[in-house]
């Protein structure tokens, strides 16, 4: 055969190819100063009170991507518009070699990376420029949580986050958000009760069907069960870990199929997640083989700056995000190690059994770049979960490990909210079973959710002994204090985080005035002698 024949047939091989993933990435946005010096119209006021307190820079990447050009995109021949990313400032499309690779002629686009690497060689001539699950009561407790754990208390006490709970630490302000496959059900389940009651659930938005329709039966309820280890409530029988947190909701996984544009919605989901203030980021979600086996990964490229999801989830963590994601279950497979996004620099999820032990399915570490993982583990070898029928059961996955150790994080971040998201994940992985000797199956180990109290200077066997009243307030609260303390410090904060208020309390001088303050629920946080109690204040 000649050379010329042999070329024409090589290149009609790659151009006769049908839809394929890429990537388009844009030169630039419009408005970016103007929106960085106004905030507010890019971000919520949680979000931007959130990055005032840990002094995290509102900067290019919070601006969204330009719609005029994605308009254009949409225009183009052959071409479908999937998802966006204002991090990268770029959008996931489908199409042809062809008509993807026309879309450089468009004077805003930078380049395109194809889902299929080995395009991205072939078709350098179309760039400008390269960027190098297996499967109330009143929430406003003066008193201590006294919850019964039934079925759930094997996977609360392993973690020790039923002292947490005792110490009423449960959540309390912090904003989770559940990236996963299905919720079909939540909005009406009686164990999801509580938490809509408490105005807990503040809905969520489906990225896969574009639809503001969370609970919508999909074909998937994975959502719905791991949901369930953080936020359900079946009274005297089951408590999630993290269980007066507030929730969101985002479809971000076609369970039908597995391609690389999951990996956009996932991008996409916690962009809005940071939009929005989001504290913690619960997925229960891992990629390394795709239908198409032209999209695959390899194990080399876990080295948390390779897959699309992964270098999403280092941004994430660098807005303040606490990110928690499952390692995967493909320990027993002949991958064996973690997916992505769990090998980036987010807290990575095994699983135990009850008895501590290692379960085979897990996925193993360390990462690619040498990286200890898993970072935690937590029970997904029979952990309790509850269906979208209200039933309790049994099921097996990192995928459940992963939201018990993210309601563990909210329950403990509560009790220390000046603490950053690097701060927190470094200490839970201190005080976990393994730190001194982490190794491939169990990383750093199973954490004591109850040692950092401790550690941190929090007497917690004397913090029953404070509580506010009365609650809710008209004019004023006071402050009960055991006798034996003298002073005390109060700090009065909004829901947002900003301090209304601190001041020096002590027997004589206890009555705390809000008769001037707005009708709303603030937070107090009392402090003295090493003891620490946090108190949602209802002000009529």
């Amino acid at each position: 055969m000649a050379r010329g024949t042999l070329f024409l047939l090589m290149l009609f091989s790659v151009w006769g190819r049908g839809q394929e993933h890429a990537w388009v990435y844009f030169k630039d946005k419009d408005q970016v100063e103007e929106s960085i010096l106004n905030p507010a119209r890019i971000l919520s006021e949680r979000a931007i009170q959130k990055k005032n307190r840990f002094n995290i820079a509102i900067d290019e990447r919070d601006v969204p991507v330009n719609e005029a050009y994605i308009a254009q995109l949409k225009l183009q021949n052959g071409i479908t518009v999937k998802a966006k990313s204002k991090w990268f400032n770029c959008v996931h499309v489908l199409g042809s070699i062809s008509d993807i690779a026309a879309l450089m002629d468009l004077q805003f686009v930078d380049y395109i990376f194809y889902a299929d690497r080995s395009l991205n060689a072939k078709t350098n001539l179309f760039s400008t420029s390269r960027n190098q699950s297996n499967n109330h009561s009143n929430k406003f407790l003066e008193q201590e949580a006294d919850f019964v754990y039934g079925q759930s208390d094997a996977q609360i006490k392993q973690l020790g986050v039923n002292v947490l709970h005792k110490n009423n630490f449960t959540g309390e302000g912090l904003l989770i958000a559940v990236l996963d496959s299905g919720f079909p059900n939540v909005d009406q389940m009686s164990a999801f009760e509580r938490l809509r009651s408490n105005n807990d659930l503040w809905g969520g938005y489906d990225f896969v069907f574009r639809s503001s329709n969370i609970y919508a039966a999909n074909g998937s309820d994975h959502g719905t069960r791991v949901l369930s280890d953080m936020a359900g409530f079946v009274d005297g029988q089951f408590v999630g870990t993290g269980p007066d947190a507030s929730y969101i909701l985002f479809r971000t996984e076609d369970a039908a199929t597995e391609t690389p544009v999951e990996e956009s919605y996932w991008v996409e989901a916690a962009e809005r997640a940071d939009s929005l203030g989001v504290d913690i980021i619960n997925s229960s979600l891992g990629y390394s083989t795709y239908d198409d086996p032209r999209y695959n990964y390899s194990p080399s490229d876990m080295d948390g700056n390779t897959a699309f999801i992964s270098k999403g989830a280092n941004i994430a963590t660098e807005k303040g995000i606490l990110v928690v994601n499952s390692t995967g279950n493909s320990g027993d497979s002949s991958w064996g190690i973690i997916t992505a996004p769990a090998d980036a620099n987010v807290f990575g999820v095994g699983a135990v059994d009850t008895s501590d032990n290692y379960v085979a399915f897990s996925s193993r570490g360390p990462s690619a770049d040498g990286r200890v993982k898993p970072d935690g583990m937590a029970l997904g070898g029979g952990a309790t979960v509850i269906g979208p029928d209200d039933r309790l059961v049994r099921n097996n996955g990192t995928s459940f490990a992963s939201p018990i150790m993210a309601g563990a994080i909210a329950s403990f971040w509560q009790a220390f909210p000046e603490k950053n998201n690097l701060e927190i994940m470094a200490i839970v992985r201190e005080s976990s079973s393994h730190y001194q000797n982490p190794n491939s199956q169990m990383g750093y180990g199973i954490p004591n959710f109850s040692l950092p109290l401790t550690l941190l200077g929090i007497d917690i066997s004397n913090a029953d002994l404070l509580y506010l009243f009365p609650n809710p307030s008209e004019t004023e609260f006071q402050v009960q204090l055991p006798e034996t303390y003298g002073n005390a410090y109060l700090t009065l904060f909004d829901i947002y985080g900003k301090r209304i208020l601190e001041r020096q309390i002590n027997e004589n001088n206890k009555e705390i005035s809000v008769e001037n303050l707005s009708r709303a629920i603030y937070i107090v946080h009392v402090r003295m002698d090493g003891v620490r109690k946090e108190f949602k204040l209802i002000k009529n």
